[in-house]
């Protein structure tokens, strides 16, 4: 695997190469750029990884959830995501008190981060009923981000809990 920002120009996808595993590749045209590996099928704990690093993402919480983000092996959060469940999208916080704004269209398809001014820094575009995928858009403003590969991995994170929230809403309701 290569450094996320040795790949920007450079069409990224994230794939779930076996529609029954919660395991997911982020590919930079063929080569391979990251992992994102749940530990299970039903929980929230997954480990992303690329030559960048390691790190965690877990959803804690009921009716207030956020999610914890941290190094691999660490006991301490690098930054935490806020869900925002009414409208979509959340609020993370960063070290330092920086935040980035996540926003979703109505069918939770697309996902952007933004600076608090509002200013793009990346976008997922989803899809995929069998096989989720997503085209990932990098904009050059998010490019010297330290924490870039992470916040690519995040926002996967994200694109896949939506899912299966949505998917366990549809079970629940039908």
């Amino acid at each position: 695997m290569k450094r996320l920002a040795d790949l920007l120009d450079r069409e990224l996808k994230w794939t779930q190469p076996g529609a029954l595993k919660m395991h997911y590749e982020l590919h930079a045209d063929e080569e391979l750029a990251a992992t994102l590996r749940f530990r299970s099928s039903f929980g929230s704990l997954a480990t992303g990884e690329s030559a960048d690093g390691c790190w965690t993402f877990k959803r804690v919480g009921f009716f207030q959830t956020r999610l914890t983000i941290r190094g691999c092996g660490e006991e301490t959060d690098i930054a935490v995501f806020r869900n925002n469940t009414w409208s979509g999208g959340g609020t993370l916080e960063l070290p330092g008190g920086r935040k980035l704004l996540a926003t979703t269209n109505f069918w939770q398809t697309n996902l952007e981060f933004k600076t608090e001014s509002g200013e793009t820094l990346f976008r997922f575009k989803s899809g995929g009923l069998i096989h989720l995928s997503a085209l990932v858009e990098i904009q050059p403003e998010a490019i010297g981000l330290a924490e870039l590969p992470w916040l690519v991995m995040l926002g996967w994170y994200l694109i896949v809990m939506m899912n299966m929230d949505s998917a366990a809403s549809a079970v629940i309701i039908g």
